[in-house]
Protein backbone atom coordinates (compact mmCIF):
# COMPACT_ATOMS: atom_id res chain seq x y z
CA UNK A 1 0.00 0.00 0.00
CA UNK A 2 0.69 3.35 -0.63
CA UNK A 3 2.77 5.95 1.41
CA UNK A 4 1.19 9.79 0.72
CA UNK A 5 3.88 12.68 0.93
CA UNK A 6 1.88 15.31 2.18
CA UNK A 7 2.94 19.20 1.65
CA UNK A 8 1.54 22.80 1.18
CA UNK A 9 2.63 25.86 2.48
CA UNK A 10 1.53 27.68 5.60
CA UNK A 11 -2.28 28.35 5.94
CA UNK A 12 -2.99 25.96 2.90
CA UNK A 13 -4.84 23.33 5.60
CA UNK A 14 -2.39 20.78 5.33
CA UNK A 15 -3.24 19.28 8.95
CA UNK A 16 -6.79 19.58 8.04
CA UNK A 17 -6.55 17.47 5.01
CA UNK A 18 -3.82 14.97 7.43
CA UNK A 19 -7.25 14.72 9.84
CA UNK A 20 -9.49 13.79 6.93
CA UNK A 21 -6.80 11.16 6.00
CA UNK A 22 -6.94 9.34 9.11
CA UNK A 23 -10.97 9.26 9.14
CA UNK A 24 -10.42 7.61 6.50
CA UNK A 25 -8.48 5.12 7.77
CA UNK A 26 -4.29 6.29 6.86
CA UNK A 27 -1.71 6.45 9.82
CA UNK A 28 -0.10 9.80 9.79
CA UNK A 29 3.63 10.52 10.33
CA UNK A 30 3.79 14.23 11.49
CA UNK A 31 7.20 15.49 10.60
CA UNK A 32 6.62 18.30 13.34
CA UNK A 33 6.05 16.12 16.40
CA UNK A 34 9.12 13.48 14.91
CA UNK A 35 11.14 16.63 14.77
CA UNK A 36 10.38 17.61 18.63
CA UNK A 37 11.05 14.01 19.74
CA UNK A 38 14.83 13.81 17.93
CA UNK A 39 16.21 17.09 19.66
CA UNK A 40 15.13 15.08 23.35
CA UNK A 41 18.11 14.56 25.48
CA UNK A 42 20.04 11.53 24.27
CA UNK A 43 18.80 11.12 21.05
CA UNK A 44 21.11 11.50 17.82
CA UNK A 45 20.24 14.87 17.03
CA UNK A 46 20.53 16.46 20.08
CA UNK A 47 24.08 15.37 20.69
CA UNK A 48 25.27 16.71 17.07
CA UNK A 49 23.06 19.95 17.66
CA UNK A 50 24.78 20.67 20.81
CA UNK A 51 28.37 19.73 19.69
CA UNK A 52 27.51 22.32 16.56
CA UNK A 53 25.61 25.12 18.33
CA UNK A 54 27.04 25.03 22.08
CA UNK A 55 25.86 24.05 25.47
CA UNK A 56 24.17 27.61 25.46
CA UNK A 57 21.24 26.11 24.18
CA UNK A 58 20.75 23.62 26.70
CA UNK A 59 17.66 24.71 28.70
CA UNK A 60 18.35 23.55 32.70
CA UNK A 61 16.17 20.12 32.25
CA UNK A 62 18.42 19.02 29.45
CA UNK A 63 16.47 19.52 26.54
CA UNK A 64 17.47 21.87 23.64
CA UNK A 65 15.99 25.40 23.99
CA UNK A 66 14.04 25.92 20.65
CA UNK A 67 14.03 29.65 21.45
CA UNK A 68 17.85 30.18 21.88
CA UNK A 69 18.53 27.69 18.74
CA UNK A 70 15.89 29.85 16.68
CA UNK A 71 17.68 33.16 17.45
CA UNK A 72 20.78 31.32 16.39
CA UNK A 73 19.97 29.95 13.20
CA UNK A 74 17.42 32.50 11.87
CA UNK A 75 20.34 34.67 12.29
CA UNK A 76 22.08 33.63 8.56
CA UNK A 77 20.93 30.87 5.73
CA UNK A 78 24.06 29.44 5.49
CA UNK A 79 24.55 28.72 10.09
CA UNK A 80 19.83 27.44 9.37
CA UNK A 81 21.66 25.51 6.52
CA UNK A 82 24.20 23.75 8.88
CA UNK A 83 21.40 23.23 10.76
CA UNK A 84 19.07 21.71 8.43
CA UNK A 85 22.27 19.51 7.35
CA UNK A 86 22.33 18.10 10.80
CA UNK A 87 18.87 17.73 11.04
CA UNK A 88 16.82 16.83 8.13
CA UNK A 89 19.06 13.16 7.31
CA UNK A 90 18.45 12.45 10.68
CA UNK A 91 14.39 12.83 10.59
CA UNK A 92 14.08 11.33 7.13
CA UNK A 93 15.82 7.85 8.58
CA UNK A 94 13.98 8.26 11.74
CA UNK A 95 10.82 8.67 9.47
CA UNK A 96 11.71 5.59 6.98
CA UNK A 97 11.84 3.34 10.06
CA UNK A 98 8.42 4.47 10.98
CA UNK A 99 6.82 4.07 7.65
CA UNK A 100 9.11 0.50 8.15
CA UNK A 101 8.09 -0.69 11.22
CA UNK A 102 4.03 0.07 11.07
CA UNK A 103 4.58 -1.62 7.67
CA UNK A 104 6.04 -4.45 9.52
CA UNK A 105 2.68 -5.08 11.66
CA UNK A 106 0.94 -5.62 8.70
CA UNK A 107 -0.77 -2.20 8.66
CA UNK A 108 -2.96 -2.13 5.04
CA UNK A 109 -4.21 1.28 4.53
CA UNK A 110 -1.62 3.91 3.58
CA UNK A 111 0.73 6.14 5.51
CA UNK A 112 0.76 9.97 5.39
CA UNK A 113 3.76 11.37 6.00
CA UNK A 114 2.82 15.26 6.56
CA UNK A 115 5.91 18.19 5.60
CA UNK A 116 6.13 20.77 5.17
CA UNK A 117 9.59 20.59 3.88
CA UNK A 118 8.93 17.83 2.07
CA UNK A 119 10.63 18.62 -1.31
CA UNK A 120 13.15 21.46 0.55
CA UNK A 121 14.40 18.40 2.57
CA UNK A 122 14.97 15.60 0.00
CA UNK A 123 12.29 13.58 1.32
CA UNK A 124 10.42 12.75 -1.42
CA UNK A 125 12.30 9.14 -1.97
CA UNK A 126 9.59 8.45 1.60
CA UNK A 127 7.04 8.60 -0.32
CA UNK A 128 5.02 6.93 -3.32
CA UNK A 129 3.09 9.67 -3.83
CA UNK A 130 3.04 13.77 -3.61
CA UNK A 131 -0.27 15.39 -2.54
CA UNK A 132 0.13 19.28 -2.31
CA UNK A 133 -2.57 21.60 -0.67
CA UNK A 134 -3.07 24.56 -1.82
CA UNK A 135 -4.91 27.91 -1.02
CA UNK A 136 -4.62 31.05 -2.60
CA UNK A 137 -2.27 33.67 -0.88
CA UNK A 138 -4.88 35.95 0.66
CA UNK A 139 -7.26 32.46 1.88
CA UNK A 140 -3.60 31.33 3.83
CA UNK A 141 -2.71 34.69 5.13
CA UNK A 142 -5.90 34.72 6.90
CA UNK A 143 -5.92 31.74 7.95
CA UNK A 144 -2.75 32.01 9.82
CA UNK A 145 -3.57 34.87 11.26
CA UNK A 146 -6.61 33.52 12.67
CA UNK A 147 -5.06 30.08 13.97
CA UNK A 148 -1.60 31.56 14.99
CA UNK A 149 -2.47 35.12 16.02
CA UNK A 150 0.32 36.51 13.06
CA UNK A 151 0.46 39.70 11.81
CA UNK A 152 -1.32 39.54 8.07
CA UNK A 153 2.44 41.40 7.02
CA UNK A 154 4.41 38.59 9.35
CA UNK A 155 2.20 35.82 7.64
CA UNK A 156 2.65 37.12 4.46
CA UNK A 157 6.49 36.85 4.99
CA UNK A 158 6.69 33.74 5.54
CA UNK A 159 4.70 32.85 3.08
CA UNK A 160 7.62 34.57 0.95
CA UNK A 161 10.25 32.76 2.19
CA UNK A 162 8.47 29.35 1.09
CA UNK A 163 8.77 27.37 -2.10
CA UNK A 164 5.37 28.24 -4.48
CA UNK A 165 2.64 26.64 -5.32
CA UNK A 166 4.05 26.43 -8.57
CA UNK A 167 7.14 25.04 -7.38
CA UNK A 168 5.51 22.50 -5.36
CA UNK A 169 2.91 21.42 -8.45
CA UNK A 170 6.50 20.09 -10.62
CA UNK A 171 6.52 17.34 -7.80
CA UNK A 172 3.04 16.73 -7.40
CA UNK A 173 0.59 13.96 -8.33
CA UNK A 174 -2.15 15.03 -6.45
CA UNK A 175 -3.36 18.89 -6.38
CA UNK A 176 -6.03 19.72 -3.60
CA UNK A 177 -7.19 23.47 -3.74
CA UNK A 178 -8.76 24.44 -0.58
CA UNK A 179 -10.13 27.65 -1.02
CA UNK A 180 -13.87 26.87 0.06
CA UNK A 181 -15.93 24.58 2.27
CA UNK A 182 -14.54 22.07 4.35
CA UNK A 183 -17.09 19.72 2.15
CA UNK A 184 -15.72 20.44 -0.75
CA UNK A 185 -12.17 19.92 0.85
CA UNK A 186 -13.56 15.93 1.77
CA UNK A 187 -14.94 15.93 -1.66
CA UNK A 188 -11.15 16.02 -2.88
CA UNK A 189 -9.72 14.06 -0.58
CA UNK A 190 -12.21 11.09 -0.73
CA UNK A 191 -11.78 10.83 -4.77
CA UNK A 192 -8.21 11.33 -4.26
CA UNK A 193 -8.18 7.94 -1.63
CA UNK A 194 -10.55 6.03 -3.80
CA UNK A 195 -7.82 6.58 -7.01
CA UNK A 196 -4.80 5.63 -4.35
CA UNK A 197 -5.76 1.27 -5.39
CA UNK A 198 -5.74 2.02 -9.22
Amino acid sequence: MKTIGLTGGIGSGKSTVSKILATLGAHIIDADIVGHEIYLPGKAAWKQVTEAFGREIVAGDQTIDRKKLGAIVFSSPDVLARLNAIVHPIMFEEIRQRIQAKRAEGFPAPIVVEAAILIEANWLPLADTVWVVEADKDTAIRRVAEQRGMSAADAEARIANQLSNGERRKHAQVVIHNNGSLQALEQQIQQAWDQLGE
